[in-house]
């Protein structure tokens, strides 16, 4: 039997106090660190052209013993996880055909 049982999907609020509804894709492990993606789900009003709708990196942190969800601290870390993402995505596509 499966353990897919559909998508997974989250709710954060940014730093301007909005909501902001996520569906999982995937997680890794990098140097130590948990890193989690996701894609903006779909609304009634958006926009696929939007360049704010592609993939959603954040890393997994703990604060006072709780798991959180954290931006990257620079573009070289979201470059270098962004990478291993996409070869993993595209891996697990490759095993399917």
């Amino acid at each position: 039997m499966s353990e897919d049982l559909g998508p997974t999907f989250i709710t954060i609020t940014d730093e301007d106090g909005n909501d902001i509804e996520l569906e999982f894709v995937d997680a890794l492990e990098h140097n130590g660190q948990k890193y989690m993606a996701f894609f903006p789900a779909e609304t009634e009003d958006s926009d696929e052209e939007d360049p704010d709708t592609g993939l959603v990196i954040l890393k997994a942190v703990t604060e006072n013993g709780e798991e959180l969800l954290s931006t990257l601290d620079s573009d070289e870390e979201l470059d270098a996880v962004y990478d291993l993402f996409m070869e993993a995505l595209f891996e697990d596509g490759d095993e399917e055909s």
